[in-house]
């Protein structure tokens, strides 16, 4: 485990699993879409249910690949989850000034402060791994 950490890094254990937590949203609404679409008006107008759950697991996926490169090199994958999350949000904001859904600022608030974790690491830089010595 500790070498797997290593590899991973912290901002590779981000990336890896909210990868898999978007991942597995997307086959959510694939294999069983929520019931109350009502705050999803306004995305669901732009693409059908089924399209944005293919588009939150390829956001995932981007992710969990990224969680394995470098640093510099897994953007990507600290582009790909926040981006997905944005029209989610905006449905659930529009539905709500609309009137259609009035926990719609709720869901648009808990799905920002899902994101904002992953916008915070996407600023770190991984800390330097420390030289093993070697005994005399």
């Amino acid at each position: 485990m500790r070498r797997l950490a290593r590899m991973l890094g912290r901002r590779g254990a981000i990336l890896l699993s909210y990868g898999s937590v978007w991942a597995l949203y997307g086959y959510g609404q694939l294999i069983s879409p929520q019931p109350d679409q009502r705050g999803l008006k306004l995305a669901m107008q732009l693409l059908p249910l089924e399209v944005w759950g293919w588009l939150w697991m390829a956001s995932g996926i981007i992710a969990v690949v990224s969680a394995w490169m470098p640093q510099g090199v897994d953007g990507p994958g600290f582009l790909a989850l926040p981006l997905i999350v944005l029209p989610w949000m905006a449905s659930y904001l529009a539905s709500w000034l609309q009137g259609d859904f009035l926990r719609g600022w709720v869901a648009a608030a808990v799905w920002a402060a899902i994101a904002v974790p992953v916008l915070v690491v996407a600023g770190w830089r991984e800390p330097p791994r420390m030289k093993r010595v070697s005994g005399p």
